[in-house]
């Protein structure tokens, strides 16, 4: 007699195990294929191509969150499928946003009232958030000078040569001149004496940085506004001034709060921040806070209906998710003003630790600055042998990634390396990349210098080498063709 075996749910599980039943082609990479596969199958597929990417927690290069309590990612996943833009169907989620924009507002020491409310508005993050603090500097200037009378077809912004590239996509994107402030060897920040000497009518802004990407340090926005101050006396001019407080914004209220950086200056109109950074929040979202209502046109505030009520909105794009919003708010209640400063000074402390391990090498110069963000940058004292660029590398065989990068004109000869301190990145780990940036360095030694006489040996050997290869082939290709 026959017998008969119907496939269960569990038999094709066990058949797409590893999805190896799915991969023995090639995958579609370019076109959708045309027939279906079981999710696990699926699944697993990508999750294998995965394994082959960095581990976040050793991206040292990055700047932004790469770990959370576990409570907070079930609340993301939770809202994971709301659109924050639909403020109608969703208003708590509405009603979190304006609280963390207050709250911002209130940390960055804007002007407001008891019950007044903070004008500001959440984004993907700080690259956003510059284009709108851009976009209303620029709208006001022009609408200035349209009713002096005067030409507003070429504005300009002013910045340090320093800036994140989200700068040079506002200028060019929206057609603002850009004017740069060269740096130099030692100073790597905008000169604001040569900040203010750039500034002529057509200026719609100075944009300073409170923790430039390049060492950490932050830019002396106290003695830009001071200098802006006295040239808008003597010309009559009105420039203002953002502050790119991307890494900083959450940084300086908690080490330094002496510091005068944000709106306790009259002429810091706008702020923005990014949440994603030390707001502790994964990317991606940010936060642009004007000073009043007065420094945000209300041209550029669209008001749509079609979602179901009359809802403002002034973002550069529509959709987006409401899981980092939900995120921000609760890393706000939940830490507070006591948990924010536990962990940037642990951020900074771990960060010393660093440089001191990597001063007693005594192969590094340090770049960075002790006060600004937890980061230490830091160059090879001697670079005959070997440079930042094979170091960095050589440390991605230990799992580290750890950029290496130019600096900026005119300081462009000089390279450094950079490893960003995050919340996650604990005592244990600086002491683990010191020592094994010191096997890195023993093991380049052993190889032949770049210059010299054993990088003259090592060349001769590989012209040798390649003159024998070459000889070899000619020899075999002979034998082939049969003649002798």
């Amino acid at each position: 007699m026959a017998l008969s075996r119907i496939a269960s749910d569990a038999d094709v599980s066990i058949q797409s195990t590893f999805a190896s039943r799915y991969v023995r082609t090639s995958l579609p990479r370019f076109r959708m294929s045309e027939n279906s596969i079981p999710k696990e199958a699926a699944y697993q597929i990508i999750n294998d191509e995965l394994m082959l990417d960095g581990n976040p927690r050793l991206n040292l290069a990055s700047f932004v969150t790469t770990w959370m309590e576990p409570e907070c990612d079930k609340l993301i996943m939770a809202a994971v499928n709301k659109n924050y833009v639909d403020m109608d169907e969703y208003p708590v989620t509405t009603e979190l946003q304006n609280r963390c924009v207050n709250m911002i507002a209130h940390l960055f020491n804007a002007p407001l009232g008891e019950s007044e409310a903070a004008v500001g508005v959440g984004t993907v993050g700080s690259s956003e958030a510059i284009m709108l603090a851009g976009l209303a500097f620029k709208r006001k200037w022009q609408n200035r000078r349209k009713a002096e009378g005067k030409p507003w077809d070429k504005p300009n912004i002013v910045t340090g040569a320093n800036v994140q590239v989200c700068w040079e996509k506002f200028a060019r994107y929206f057609e603002v001149e850009l004017k740069e402030v060269k740096l130099r060897e030692g100073y790597y920040v905008m000169d604001p004496h040569k900040a203010v000497e750039l500034v002529d009518e057509n200026t719609i802004c100075v944009a300073a940085i409170l923790g430039s990407t390049l060492n950490g340090e932050f830019e002396d926005v106290k003695l830009l506004n001071d200098l802006l101050t006295e040239k808008n006396k003597e010309t009559g001019w009105d420039t203002p001034i953002h502050v790119d407080a991307a890494s900083g914004g959450f940084i300086a209220p908690f080490l330094y709060p002496e510091l005068e950086w944000d709106f306790r200056l009259p002429l810091v109109k706008s702020i923005n921040v990014s949440g994603h950074k030390y707001g502790l929040v994964y990317a991606g979202v940010g936060w642009v806070i004007w000073r009043s209502k007065e420094d945000l046109p209300e041209e550029l505030i669209f008001h749509i209906n079609y979602l179901g009520a009359d809802q403002p909105t002034f973002t550069l794009n529509f959709s987006k998710g409401s899981s980092q919003i939900i995120a921000q708010y609760y890393q706000l209640i939940r830490l507070g003003f006591e948990g924010y400063k536990n962990i940037m000074e642990n951020c900074q402390e771990n960060a010393m630790v660093l440089k001191k391990g990597l001063e007693e090498t005594g192969r590094f110069d340090i770049v960075s600055k002790d006060n600004g963000v937890p980061l230490v940058a830091f160059s090879l004292k001697d670079r005959s042998r070997h440079d930042e660029f094979e170091v960095s590398d050589s440390l991605r065989r230990y799992g580290w990634i750890v950029p290496a990068y130019t600096m900026p004109p005119d300081a462009q000869h000089v390279t450094v390396l950079r490893v960003v301190v995050r919340e996650d990145f604990s005592r244990t780990l600086a002491e683990r990349l010191v020592h094994d940036i010191v096997k890195v360095l023993h093991e380049l030694d052993a190889l032949p210098a770049k210059n010299g006489d054993d990088a003259k040996i090592a060349k001769e050997m590989e012209t040798k080498r390649m003159v024998t290869r070459a000889w070899k082939k000619y020899v075999m290709d002979k034998k082939t063709n049969g003649v002798c």
